[in-house]
Order: C-alpha cells, then structure tokens, then sequence
C-alpha cells in the first residue's frame, strides 16, 4: 500500500513528470461537516481526448451549474465512482478515518484502475496505486474538480431525499450543516437516525444534563 502526505511538486510540474498515458484519478469529498448524512466523495479519471470545459471547485458553481456539469462527467469521464461513509462509521472511528474510507471505497469502486491518484486536501488514505494530496486540489486539478461536482450533487440529492422525508428540519436548504435552523429543529424535533452522534450538538441533546 501507498501512501503520501502532500505533493512536493507545484501541479503543472507534478503533471509534466508523469508518464505519457498515465491514467490520472481525481478524488475529493463533500460533507465533513454537516451533523446528519454521510460523506460522499467521487473519483474520477477524465479522458484527455474528451475535456469538459468549465471543471471548478463544486463550492463556486451554481447549483444549476453543477448539475449539468455532472451530467458531462457521468458521460464522458472514461470512469467515475461514489463512495460513502455512513453516519454509524463516522460515530465509530471519526470524521477523519470516515472520510478516507469513503475515500478508498470511491478509488475501489472504479471501473478503470488508475495509474495515479491524486486528492484535494493535505491528506491521503491508504492506496494500492501511488496517490498525492494536493491542497486546493479541487481548483488547481480537473479530475478534482470533477470529483469535487459528482460529490457534491451526489449528497445535495441525499438531503433531498432525507427533506422529503423529515421536512421539519430543512435540509433541502442547509444540506445538514450546523446552522442556526438545523440547530433549533434539533432541540424542538430530537436527533434522527441519520445525524451523527459523536458531533456534539447532537450529542450534547442526547446525554442527560
């Protein structure tokens, strides 16, 4: 297995070094810190002979943007994958761990084994191929950008669904984050199944004064 921290190289250089035909995968995650859902992150290897113009980190598009961006991607990427760290493994081994093994799980589940992975932050997780994480990959690399969008409408379209089913808490508009609504349908509603326990307002609600 293969891990590595950071990437010593500027990108542009870290890119000339690789090999003619390196098949480049890019990962990223969305959703570390919301109190509810899991974290969604993406993996995806871009085909050079089919580029998608407008690639950018997920956080500056708009919502309507990124949907049809992530139909180019989901169609023309030459593989791409989800994964997922769900609620119950993030209370049982952290936010941290639970992210890299989403992480893993997105790498795995690709269709394609890439040559290469490259990921947005300043950590990796353990790999079976080389991996570098490179902070603020998501803006610097497209592969990461288009991960960074497939993960993104991946979890919006989670809270979606998690709003359809409990509309009192309004996660069709924070998406689970601790904001001051999310925050007050917690004390008036309780926690769900769904929010995560180890995050301390919730549960600050669940253990006894």
């Amino acid at each position: 297995m293969t891990r590595r921290t950071r990437t010593a190289l500027p990108v542009d250089d870290l890119f000339a070094a690789l090999p003619s035909g390196t098949l480049v995968a890019g990962v990223d995650e969305v959703g570390r810190g919301p109190l509810v859902g899991a974290v969604v992150t993406a993996a995806v290897i871009l085909d050079p002979a089919r580029p998608i113009a407008g690639l950018a980190d997920s956080k500056k598009l708009t919502a309507a943007r990124r949907e049809a961006l992530a139909v180019q991607i989901r169609e023309q990427a030459l593989a791409w994958s989800l994964g997922h760290a769900e609620p119950r493994e993030i209370d049982e081994i952290n936010i941290l761990q639970a992210t890299m093994l989403a992480m893993q799980r997105a790498v795995a589940g690709l269709a394609t084994r890439p040559d290469q992975v490259l990921i947005d932050g300043n950590r990796c997780p353990l790999l079976a191929m080389p991996a570098r994480a490179i902070v603020k990959g998501d803006a610097l690399v497209p592969a990461i950008s288009a991960a960074s969008i497939l993960a993104k409408v991946a979890r919006d379209a989670e809270m979606q669904q998690l709003h359809l089913r409990h509309p009192g808490y309004g996660f069709d508009r924070h998406k689970g984050y601790p904001t001051a609504e999310h925050l007050e349908a917690l004390r008036r509603l309780g926690p769900l199944p769904e929010h995560r326990r180890s995050f301390a307002p919730v549960r600050n609600l669940l253990t006894p004064a």
